[in-house]
């Protein structure tokens, strides 16, 4: 371990957990946009992810300047695309810097200097900068920056009030709003000892008086439901669960937190969300629908699909079908009616799932012949989904597993090391991750884990291992901060990234890009090893510019040298 002073970095995104209830698939596919917008601001500005949770990102900058630069940066960019929603929809960022000194551990960084930024991101207004007095001081004279100075603020969980100052966000007629201070809840003087006995006696009446009436507005309700005809029973569905394949499927879904959907805040690294190395398609917004094909189905393995071709297909009305990302399915035929259908397929797909401890819920895909599926096809990278190298190829390791904390990869040491074959983990660009077991095919296995980490993620994810093996380079000379997309990375200039992505191509080998400051690019093109392509992407950057870099290894962005 040892000490630094460092700029600390804090962002968080304002709502997010009423904008995944409203709307989960289309706010991590907005955030895994957001963040690459928010990634390449930071590494633009020469700082560095230390540490993310979810939806929050916690960076370090070697000057108060540079991050707070970059901080206003991010809140102008994300305004700009905010407005393309309305305003319940729309996703900002507070952000809180302070310095302070630090403790770097494996790469982390920890200490009251981490502690104060997170809290002054929580004095900030949404889409506003929050710093401390030390920040303030630094920047005041060197940026055409406008302050309000909020005062001392105390926070949870630090001993002295923290002096803060809110930065004017520039609106957009070029005017600067002004700051609104959050206003801390004015405490209540305790009320008399001689009044309890008052207070008590005033409760007592009250609740015999609602008391009584909520009996007799009962006995009223009893009386009118009882005089109401009842309902004849309906017939009782039955499920031909024995129709179908009832193993379990193998297919164990997994992200930096306890929930695929990253709800839940557990530390994880850190993660980009640039797109990956190919062109991503973005998520179809419109349902699945149309005649049903067994081959179309997502997410299942070939057992399944043979009885749907076979089995499902065949039989009449009435009959659904139904399954969750992870796999787990449910069916039903012949069945008495189409709502009778549908939920003994729901079921008994719910109860596999349950069984399993899948958090994902299961949805109808096909009532008859049709499909009613409420999402769009799950984003997938082009093929090849898995291009062997001996050259890249290793021993798969967890614990080299990247954009991961250490409880994932435990988790993955524990589950995808001992299973049996065939077995591949599909990585997404927000650290989301996807485990498929016992596949019929190493094929079988890669489709199964892209299609159900790209419907976590809403982006196209990449395998990364298949079996025993890494099938992507893995940087161990950098800390690997993401994934890495030429065509529209912010640190190359603009007019370059055209010929990165060209001579990119179909490289085998280990590859490496270096930039300098001008944004020029300098390549390391079919090496033998890492260290190679490092070195010939510096040499080759140069030639073309000035203190140069290197910003991304094979399909990742890598932060500083360890």
């Amino acid at each position: 371990m040892k000490r630094k002073i460092a700029a600390i970095f804090a962002a968080d995104i304002a709502g997010y957990s009423r904008l995944v209830a409203e709307d989960e698939e289309e706010t991590l596919r907005r955030l895994a946009s957001y963040r690459e917008v928010v990634d390449d601001f930071i590494a633009k500005a020469g700082g560095r992810i230390f540490n993310t949770a979810g939806d929050a990102v916690l960076a370090e900058f070697p000057s108060a300047v540079d991050a707070v630069r970059c901080a206003i940066d991010i809140q102008e960019s994300l305004r700009t695309r905010n407005m393309a929603y309305p305003p319940s929809r729309q996703m900002s960022f507070r952000i809180g810097i302070t310095i302070g000194d630090v403790v770097e551990r494996d790469g982390d960084l920890l200490g009251d200097g981490v502690n104060i930024a997170a809290r002054l991101e929580g004095l900030a207004e949404v889409g506003g900068i929050c710093v401390s007095r030390a920040v303030h001081e630094q920047v005041v004279n060197k940026l055409s920056v406008q302050f309000a100075d909020i005062g001392a603020q105390e926070v949870k969980n630090i001993p002295t009030p923290v002096h803060a100052y809110m930065v004017a966000m520039r609106r957009e007629d070029g005017t600067y709003a002004t700051p609104q201070v959050k206003k801390a809840a004015a405490k209540v003087a305790a009320a008399p000892v001689w009044t309890w006995p008052l207070v008590v006696a005033v409760v007592s009446v009250t609740g015999i008086g609602v008391t009584g009436f909520l009996y007799n507005t009962k006995l009223k309700q009893t009386a009118s439901v009882a005089a109401t005809p009842t309902a004849a029973p309906s017939a009782t569905p039955s499920s031909m669960s024995s129709a179908m394949p009832s193993a379990t499927p193998t297919a164990a879904a997994a992200a930096p937190s306890p929930m695929p959907t990253q709800m839940a805040k557990a530390p994880m690294a850190p993660s980009s969300a640039s797109a990956a190395t190919a062109p991503i398609p973005a998520p179809s917004a419109s349902p699945m629908s149309g005649k049903f094909s067994a081959d179309s189905v997502p997410f299942i393995n070939e057992r399944v699909r043979n009885f749907l071709a076979g089995d499902y297909s065949a039989a009449g009305d009435y009959k659904a079908f139904a399954l969750n990302v992870g796999g787990f399915t449910g069916s039903a035929l012949n069945q008495p009616s189409e709502e009778a259908a549908r939920n003994a397929a729901i079921e008994q797909c719910q109860k596999r799932a349950d069984a399993a401890q899948s958090p994902r819920r299961c949805e109808i895909y096909a009532v008859g012949n049709n499909v009613v599926y409420p999402h769009g096809k799950p984003p997938m990278p082009p093929q090849p989904w898995v291009r062997h190298d001996a050259m890249i190829e290793r021993p798969f390791a967890s614990k080299d597993f990247p954009m991961v904390r250490e409880p994932q990869k435990v988790r993955i040491e524990n589950m995808f090391v001992p299973a049996a074959k065939s077995r591949s983990v599909a990585l997404g660009p927000g650290g989301q991750y996807f485990m498929v077991l016992g596949a019929s095919s190493a094929d079988d296995a890669a489709r199964r884990s892209l299609e159900s980490c790209g419907a976590i993620a809403g982006t196209a994810c990449m395998v990364v291992a298949i079996d025993d093996n890494f099938v992507v380079p893995i940087p161990t000379l950098f800390r690997i901060t993401g994934f890495f997309n030429a065509a529209s990375n912010a640190s190359i200039v603009a007019e370059a990234r055209g010929e990165v992505v060209r001579k990119l191509g179909d490289a085998a080998g280990w590859n490496a890009v270096a930039v300098g400051t001008s944004g020029r690019a300098g390549l390391g093109l079919k090496a033998a090893d890492e260290q190679t392509a490092v070195n010939s992407a510096l040499a080759d950057c140069t030639k073309r510019d000035s203190d140069c870099h290197v910003i991304a290894i094979g399909p990742f962005t890598v932060g500083p040298i360890n």
